[in-house]
């Protein structure tokens, strides 16, 4: 995922299979890929299921862990990252029309 954020951006969504928030920002994460033109692609992590990824997410990108959380990443480097009910279909959009 690092080194294909070089050749376009990346959505990584960090989910937690326990939470319903998780759940409604997972929802969004969807509807918005379903949406999206081919030039990005998204990764999701389940943090229960694979803590090591994720606190090596967090170790790697120097973000504070939460869950639901998300990335856009380019050129390994975060652009823009939001958590819990922040995560929309509009803020995703917002994310990288500014990026």
């Amino acid at each position: 995922m690092w080194e294909e954020s070089t050749e376009k951006p990346v959505l990584l969504f960090k989910h937690s299979t326990t939470c319903p928030i998780s759940a409604g920002a997972f929802k969004e994460y969807n509807a918005f890929l379903d949406s999206a033109e081919d030039n990005l692609d998204g990764y999701m992590v389940k943090v229960i299921e694979s803590r090591d990824i994720s606190n090596e997410i967090a170790d790697k990108t120097s973000v504070k862990h939460e869950s639901p959380q998300i990335f856009l990443i380019k050129d390994k480097e975060v652009l823009w990252n939001t958590s819990h009910s922040k995560i929309t279909v509009d803020a995703i959009k917002d994310a990288l029309n500014q990026s």
